[in-house]
């Protein structure tokens, strides 16, 4: 089972990108996704999940009203799409995938993270 993160790269402030997180090796339909993030010295962060059961959304209090979670049953595919990026948003963003419904309490999953940098 794996988590393949893409998307990441170098974008001005007030820019966009979307990352995307593909899953393989299982299925991932009644799997909770999502996106956590880490900055150098800081703790990881939990970004914003998707549930499998209704598609329902979650997200962290410093990405809400800028950042969108969706999901694509089609092709395992999960997407965060980030506008209004700011400079503290710079970090590795890593997908994750959770048999629970609240991607917070547990990952069974972790894909390889993928560099989001913001410049000023």
């Amino acid at each position: 089972v794996q988590l393949q993160a893409s998307g990441g790269g170098l974008v001005q402030a007030g820019g966009s990108l979307r990352l995307s997180c593909s899953a393989s090796g299982g299925t991932f339909r009644r799997y909770t996704m999502g996106w956590f993030r880490q900055a150098p010295g800081k703790e990881r962060e939990f970004v914003a999940s998707i549930m499998w059961i209704d598609f329902s959304t979650y997200y962290g209090d410093s990405v809400k009203g800028r950042f969108t979670i969706s999901r694509e049953y089609a092709n395992n595919t999960v997407y965060l799409h980030m506008n209004r990026l700011k400079p503290e948003d710079t970090a590795v963003y890593s997908c994750a995938a959770s048999r629970s419904t609240d991607l917070r309490s547990y990952v069974n999953y972790w894909g390889q993270g993928t560099q989001v940098t913001v410049s000023s």
